[in-house]
């Protein structure tokens, strides 16, 4: 049977090299690889995350979701939430406990997505979330 490897969100963004700066300067992921002259596409990554910013191709507004663009778990939200106000970033939202047993935290990122940043408070053997 497949093993499924990893799954990243994938962002449509105005400017994927502001985008770039953003996840990079201020969730500290490692700089992006870009496809396309001028720049169209990047994919971004901190250990096992990758998120992948697509340049809007038709004119008009992004599309945003309802709520959540995408949500990473980490092992400390409260020392990833402090080391994003390092970097000068601003939370929307917590960190705040939630009944579904994760402590979170929201941020916006250039286009207005929202990222859920969350550590799951009772983690099973299966992962985060699960």
């Amino acid at each position: 049977m497949t093993k499924f490897i990893r799954s990243s969100a994938v962002l449509t963004v105005r400017d994927v090299v502001k985008s770039e700066a953003f996840y990079r300067e201020k969730l500290g992921f490692m700089p992006g690889r870009f496809w396309g002259e001028p720049p169209c596409f990047c994919i971004v990554g901190r250990d096992s995350v990758t998120i992948l910013a697509d340049q809007l191709r038709e004119p008009g507004e992004i599309p945003v979701n309802q709520y959540w663009a995408a949500y990473v778990y980490v092992s400390d939200v409260d020392a990833f939430a402090e080391e994003f106000r390092n970097r000068g970033g601003a939370i929307l939202r917590g960190p705040e406990n939630m009944p579904y047993g994760c402590r979170e935290f929201d941020v916006r990122d250039p286009d207005g997505h929202i990222i859920g940043i969350g550590q799951d408070l009772g983690p099973s053997e299966k992962g985060p979330g699960l």
